[in-house]
């Protein structure tokens, strides 16, 4: 669980008895997270809100939350986003039809941004293909590593149907090599190199290691580059690192692979197969 959403389960447990205004939503939120001796300077803002198909009069609310958190002797910025779900004057941060079983956490997320559809993240396809896939994927993820290979190779083979835009998305608490790794391979798509993306799938590397050099070795290795601390750490790297990381907040993403098919969140990540390629 996310760290602000620790912070603010606690206080959605009583949630049960106000007016559910826009403003009084956030003000609840806000005042409620605050409570916390270890956090300050408290920001709530709602990105955008969902009707919930098939239980009336529900709605989820996208929160954007950030705040300094104290962690012993350090203070931490966070900027998070979160789901929260709103019936009348009733809130839950989690929401599941016990008919279907259906968890609406998994399934709702706001529509991808249009904004992110970018040249520097088209990785397959054209930016007129009839489908965009948003991939956002860490690549020493076990199951991305399944993932993505199967299914990028599938979409290459189909340029005009799918336009793939891929978003780097390492878990460092995970795995802490991915960041270094992904910063080599934007540095790689930078400099020009072909299907980057499919051979960042193959470097083996521990997913542990944090010795930079170390991984950049294996990279390297890979790759059959030369590629040094200086590299990954050029403004056009890090800026693009920056933008796929705000991509991937401003879409909710929390886990990888996390799949949105023409704009949606594809929680079968398999939306690509029911498409007629012929």
């Amino acid at each position: 669980m996310l760290l602000m959403q620790k912070l603010s389960a606690t206080l959605l447990l009583c949630a049960n008895v106000f007016a559910a205004s826009d403003a009084e939503v956030l003000a609840y939120l806000k005042k409620g997270i605050a409570s916390n001796v270890n956090v300050s300077n408290v920001e709530v803002g709602i990105n955008g809100k969902k009707a919930v198909p098939s239980m009336r009069g529900w709605q989820a609310y996208f929160v954007a939350i950030e705040a300094d958190v104290k962690q012993g002797a350090e203070t931490r910025h966070i900027n998070q986003n979160g789901t929260y779900f709103i019936s009348g004057d009733s809130m839950a941060t989690e929401l599941v039809n016990i008919k279907t079983g259906e968890r609406y956490n998994d399934t709702i997320a706001p529509d991808f941004p249009t904004q992110f559809y970018t040249k520097n993240n088209l990785i397959s396809g054209t930016a007129k293909a009839k489908y965009k896939v948003a991939i956002f994927s860490d690549p020493l993820c076990p199951f991305c590593r399944r993932y993505v290979p199967e299914t990028l190779s599938y979409m290459q083979k189909y340029p005009a149907v799918f336009g793939v835009y891929y978003f780097h998305y390492p878990l460092p608490t995970l795995h802490p090599a991915a960041v270094t790794l992904t910063k080599a391979a934007i540095g790689a798509e930078q400099s020009g190199m072909d299907n980057v993306t499919l051979r960042l799938y193959t470097v083996d590397v521990n997913a542990n290691e944090k010795d930079e050099g170390k991984i950049l070795d294996a990279f390297n290795k890979t790759f059959k580059t030369n590629f040094g601390l200086a590299d990954i750490r050029r403004p056009s790297v890090v800026k693009q690192f920056e933008s796929d990381q705000k991509a991937a907040q401003t879409a909710m993403v929390s886990g990888t692979p996390t799949v949105f098919f023409d704009g949606k969140k594809d929680p079968t990540k398999n939306k690509y197969k029911e498409i007629k390629v012929k």
